[in-house]
């Protein structure tokens, strides 16, 4: 598949352990969908072992901080190790590297307590975490708009109070950084902080889930007068966009490889549907339509791989990448979507039904454009840099 690809291609020293995780992730994870997509004890279960299995295999944690328990793998290598992972939603979780960006944030903004107490439990998979930024009665895109308070008591600790939805995992979370007003009213540009929350906290709750289009793993919930310590306040009082800003770039570009993986996922269903479903009146393959579609899926991917790790490359050298973010965010969503919906196209009914992934990735796909940063959002951004470029 790799002269499909477009973009680098993997570096030998890495191709073997790129193999190693897909075929983990075809073998292992992908088997599994449809009972981890339904969340709940028997999906927690499903985890536990296909992570298990990960770490016996010793594909756990690869790019996580080595001195934390984690593996290490540099953000080029990992990038296409990322595609071959993220070729099913559940493979970040079951190999370990799902909490990257939080380990990353606490490691540099929290406190030496944070870091004792926690890190090397999240590499472990000991604990699990998740971020908390949009609120039901405001845009997610516009964070100056928060209303969810913490107030400080005189012994320094935070009381925290307000709600927070269409968070990824916290249903099952441990700990939950949320995004809080500290000073100031809505809509103040500053006054913002991050306060890491032990989800056993009294006050906290989790209010309901919100499956999208049937899958779980989002969830809004409630903070009530929660009492936070002191040192669970993350980084400087009022500098929590500063934060936030770090690791959105590098999460929009993990998520773009993981969609990457998926894309091509369902390329490769569709290939081999059209080389092998035969009609009356021959190969499915041989009608013109069908070529069109598949033609079109590999443009796509094509054009898209190499905006992706453009990304990676600048990340990786610590340049500025948020017009390369911004266009790789829009496009790997929109392939994604756009493959998976070709795919469909070519499997006809079966491709709406159980016995496929078609329809689970035609879902990731469409939540992609608006997860994470509607494409609108990017688009504007992207634009408003190049325009006001010397």
């Amino acid at each position: 598949m790799a002269r499909y690809e477009g973009g680098p291609q993997c570096p030998a020293e890495v191709a073997g352990l790129r193999d190693r995780i897909a075929d983990f992730v075809r073998d292992r994870v992908m088997p599994c969908e449809t009972v981890l997509d339904r969340g709940g004890r028997e999906a927690a279960a499903t985890l536990r072992r296909l992570q298990d299995e990960a770490r016996e295999r010793g594909l756990w944690a690869l790019p996580l901080p080595a001195d934390l328990g984690g593996q290490g793998l540099p953000l080029l290598s990992y990038a296409h190790v990322a595609e071959a992972e993220g070729a099913s939603d559940h493979g970040p979780a079951a190999l370990g590297s799902a909490p990257l960006l939080d380990v990353l944030m606490l490691r540099r903004h929290g406190s030496p307590a944070v870091r004792e107490r926690y890190l090397k439990a999240l590499v472990a998979g000991e604990r699990r975490t998740c971020y908390a930024m949009t609120e039901p009665d405001g845009p997610g895109t516009d964070p100056f708009l928060t209303v969810t308070r913490a107030e400080p008591g005189p012994d320094g600790r935070w009381t925290v109070t307000g709600r927070k939805w269409f968070t990824s995992g916290a249903a099952d979370a441990d700990l939950v950084t949320v995004l809080a007003r500290t000073d100031g009213a809505a809509p103040d540009r500053d006054g913002l902080s991050l306060l890491l929350v032990p989800t056993g906290t009294p006050g906290f709750r989790v209010t309901r889930e919100l499956p999208v289009w049937g899958a779980a793993g989002q969830a809004e919930f409630a903070l009530d007068k929660a009492v936070v310590d002191a040192d669970h306040l993350l980084g400087e009082r009022g500098q929590a966009l500063v934060i936030a800003a770090e690791r959105l770039q590098l999460g929009r570009t993990l998520r773009c490889l993981r969609w990457l993986g998926q894309a091509r996922r369902a390329f490769d269903l569709m290939r081999e549907r059209a080389m092998t479903r035969t009609r009356s009146r021959g190969p499915l393959g041989d009608l013109q339509l069908v070529q069109q579609h598949v033609f079109e899926a590999l443009l796509a991917l094509r054009t898209t791989r190499p905006l992706v790790f453009e990304a990676v490359a600048r990340l990786d050298a610590g340049l500025d990448a948020h017009v390369e973010v911004g266009l790789a965010k829009v496009a790997a969503a929109r392939t994604l979507q756009q493959v998976a919906d070709s795919a469909i196209q070519v499997y006809g009914a079966a491709g709406l039904g159980p016995d496929t992934p078609l329809p689970a990735l035609f879902r990731t796909g469409r939540a992609a454009r608006i997860l994470d940063g509607p494409d609108e959002l990017h688009i504007a951004s992207v634009a408003r840099r190049v325009l006001r470029d010397d």
